[in-house]
């Protein structure tokens, strides 16, 4: 078994500060709104939904942070915060570094720079996919039959060579 850890690029860094940033101004502006007597118990549901809302935001999108990946002899394991995703390599078409793969791709459903680039995306190029990337510069395309994933290991030949070879 190798492991290899999972690098943020420069755009998440960026991505992530900014996120940070943006829902720690959306929690502090809802407390900033001018108090009425008359509104003042929905003016604290209010306040108190929004924050928890941020704060859900926020775990929500560390807990699918990518961490790292494991090459096992049956399976790819994509490590996240609290547990492991499995992609098993049984049927594993093909393995190949194709830097920026998800260049002018479009997200279908999942986290497009919080923390990490997951879910599933959809490019002219590899079609339907899922993603488990935090770097976009370094990525790696993984085929099967029916599914394509990519991924953005430290050191993608390396990686593809453990896979593959």
């Amino acid at each position: 078994m190798k492991r290899f850890r999972a690098p943020w690029g420069r755009c998440l860094v960026w991505m992530s500060l900014l996120s940070v940033v943006v829902c720690a101004v959306a929690a502090v502006s809802v407390w900033m709104v001018p108090h009425h007597p008359a509104s003042r118990a929905m003016l604290f549901l209010l306040q108190e939904g929004t924050a928890g809302l941020i704060l859900a935001l926020l775990v929500g999108a560390a807990l699918f942070t990518v961490r790292g990946y494991t090459v096992a002899p049956d399976v790819i394991l994509v490590h996240r915060l609290l547990w492991n995703t499995p992609l098993p390599r049984e049927g594993l078409l093909s393995a190949t570094v194709q830097t920026q793969a998800m260049q002018g791709s479009l997200k279908l459903f999942g986290n497009g720079g919080m923390f990490s680039f997951t879910g599933w995306f959809w490019s002219k190029t590899l079609g339907r996919f899922r993603a488990y990337a935090t770097n976009l510069n370094c990525t790696v395309v993984l085929r099967w039959e029916k599914r394509t994933a990519v991924v953005s290991p430290d050191n993608a030949e390396e990686f593809v060579r453990e896979l593959m070879g």
